[in-house]
Formats: C-alpha cells, structure tokens, sequence
C-alpha cells in the first residue's frame, strides 16, 4: 500500500510543477508586456513634451513657377500634409496659390509637425501677458514679426484657445538660428525674404517679470517665405 501511494503522489506532484512552470511564464510573460507599454508611452510623453505645432508655410513667388521645398530633420517629422516625403514640390503663384504637383492638389500653405531637437526654457527676454489680453498682443506682435492680416488671423485662430484660459503667459519668439536648428528649411529657388516665425510660451499662475524682446521687423521684398509655429515649454 505504502507503494502505491508513493505511484499515486507523484504524477499529481509532477502537474502541479507543469501548472505552477507555466503561471511563471505567464507572469513573465505580462510582466515584460507592462514593461514595453510603460516604456512606450514614457517615450511618447517625452516625444509629446518637445513638439512643434502646426509649422505652415507659405510661398509668394513673384512669377509663376516651380518650387521644392526641404526639411532637413526628416526622421522628427510626426505629422504633414501633403505627406512629406523627400520634399515637397509645387507650382506657386504670387497670389500664395499652391498646386501641390505629386497629386495636382490645390493648396495654400504646407504643413507638418516635428519632434523638437532643441531645449528651450523661460529665458531673461520676452513677454508676460495675461489671457485676457492675447488676441490684441499677439495682433501686435505677429504685425511686427512680418506676418500679413491673413497669416496673422490663422496663427491666433489656431494658438488663442490654448493661451487665452491660462491666466499668464510668458511668451518668446525664437531666434532664427534656434528655428534653423530645430529644424532647418531649404526652398528651391531661394526666396528673397523668408520670415519664420516660432513663438515659445509657458502657461503661468501669476506674472513674472522680464525684459521685453526685441523684435525687428523684415522688410516683405521680392519672393517671399513665411513660416509660422508654436512649441509649449514645459
């Protein structure tokens, strides 16, 4: 008898060892699982934090005539329309008129979005402005900046929401060369006037103080490039 109970116990014991072997794996299994989505939007936040919005440019040659236009970042860029490939080439008219030629679509500015490269922070210059009051700066600024009522109007459709329910900002235009860093733009034939335009902002409680940026005013002459955009500092 003492035998057969020994026999009896240790097929039982062997499954429990299968069963108790593949809860393991399963554990393991929804362990790295948990690990590689964490992972994933631990980089997506990151990505998410350094963002360019809404870059669209717009192209006034003064004849009628091919364009390509070049982004030299292509691996950061996460969003464009018409999807960018290795460019973009269009026939433009003076008017700002785009015939985007890959597809003979109508168009009046490219877009895309990029993964920034360059760390930007509340610096010593800029503006402190309540939300209440960033329609009529903004109207101000982007005039001073370069932008036509038209350019203008679109940049605060699309940036107003976002600034005028914090109750400061402190706003900044980047410099040229922290734009071209950012992401460098090449456009064929080469524009004789090219304005890009990138303002920085941080949401605030309560005003801080700073100095006032200095803005110089381009002078609009022969063909002219206009980019605008916005990247929040976190």
């Amino acid at each position: 008898m003492k035998n057969n109970t020994n026999q009896t116990e240790q097929p039982i014991n062997e499954k429990e060892k299968r069963e108790n072997k593949n809860k393991i794996k399963v554990l393991v299994v929804l362990i790295i699982l948990f690990l590689y989505l964490d992972f994933c939007i631990f980089f997506a936040y990151l990505a998410s934090e350094r963002a360019t919005y809404k870059p669209i440019i717009y192209l006034y040659p003064t004849q009628e005539e091919v364009i390509t236009v070049s982004l030299g970042h292509k691996e950061n860029i996460t969003s464009s329309y018409p999807k960018y490939y290795d460019n973009w080439k269009v026939l433009a008219r003076p008017n700002g008129d785009l015939i985007y030629l890959r597809t003979n679509q109508d168009l009046y500015a490219l877009y895309y979005e990029n993964k920034r490269t360059i760390k930007l922070k509340v610096e010593k210059e800029g503006f402190c402005i309540e939300g209440k009051d960033i329609a009529s700066f903004l109207e101000d600024k982007l005039a001073k900046l370069g932008l036509t009522e038209r350019e203008a109007e679109e940049f605060i459709i699309y940036w107003l929401p976002k600034l005028e329910n914090n109750k400061y900002n402190y706003i900044r235009f980047a410099t040229k060369e922290e734009i071209d860093a950012d992401m460098p733009l090449n456009i064929t034939p080469s524009p004789d006037t090219t304005i890009r335009v990138l303002m920085t902002y941080k949401g605030l409680n309560k005003p801080i103080k700073v100095e006032e940026q200095k803005i110089i005013t381009p002078e609009r002459k022969g063909f002219v490039a206009v980019e605008w955009g916005g990247t929040e500092i976190k």
